[in-house]
């Protein structure tokens, strides 16, 4: 793909988000992204190109950082409740309460029982939000191992994307094979009819972005809909637990 077919491509997407949130903006309608991935998946990339051009009044993305010490103390999704789309809001979390399902658990950060009650808890918990009226929509950014290692030793040479780079950075490729078991595990128990996962293969950053665009304002309705301009690539983007049989990136 060449950097005009990209970038036209993504204008086109762009302009279908500008009538997404002109429509729930009037209907109230209640709208929350969540996207999960190892490190350097493409998480922040996704994210920019969603809400660049998006009312910042009503669009927000939330990165949380490590819980204080007040919040480690609290029930564990209480500080991600206050972050909850309001009506006609749209938000995107940049990692999620997914966060103990993957790096917790992989980390230590948190012990075995805590992440058995979340993994025991979460699909009820996200079905009182969907029944609520919020609109859940679940993406994991699924990358490979040498790809990875390649954007992470990118990150140490650009002086404009060292902010990322973390201790636990240094672990992912270590640990590769533990992520993945973390990972198969939270996809096969967390998919649910409420809130399924939609595994998007990111080595390809630009299709990875155009292809989760397509997705998400393919299975939201708004007016003046460009249909002809949301036809995903099933091989980029796959249903759990479809991605599962038909996608290799899934092995550890």
């Amino acid at each position: 793909m060449t950097k005009d077919d990209y970038e036209a491509q993504l204008y086109d997407l762009q302009v279908e988000l500008v009538k997404l949130q002109k429509h729930f903006i009037h209907s109230g309608e209640q709208i929350l992204v969540m996207l999960e991935g190892r490190d350097a998946a493409g998480k922040d990339g996704v994210i920019k190109c969603i809400v660049e051009h998006l009312s910042p009044r009503d669009t927000r993305v939330v990165a949380l950082g490590k819980p204080t010490e007040r919040e480690q103390g609290e029930w564990y999704f209480q500080r991600y409740v206050a972050q909850l789309p309001g009506r006609g809001e749209f938000i995107l979390f940049n990692r999620s309460w997914y966060n103990r399902a993957g790096v917790e658990k992989v980390m230590g950060f948190c012990t075995e029982i805590q992440h058995e009650q979340f993994m025991a808890t979460v699909n009820d918990f996200e079905s009182v939000l969907v029944r609520s009226g919020v609109r859940l929509f679940k993406y994991y950014l699924d990358i490979s191992k040498d790809e990875q290692a390649r954007r992470l030793q990118d990150r140490e040479k650009d002086p404009l994307t060292q902010w990322k780079i973390s201790p636990i950075d240094q672990q992912a490729q270590k640990k590769w094979s533990t992520y993945s078991e973390a990972r198969d595990e939270m996809l096969r128990r967390t998919h649910h009819s409420d809130a399924p996962w939609t595994v998007v293969r990111s080595d390809n950053k630009k299709h990875a972005r155009l292809n989760l665009m397509r997705d998400l304002l393919g299975r939201l309705k708004y007016q003046d809909k460009n249909k002809a301009l949301l036809a995903i690539d099933p091989s980029i983007v796959l249903q759990w637990p479809t991605a599962n049989a038909h996608l290799p990136m899934l092995e550890a």
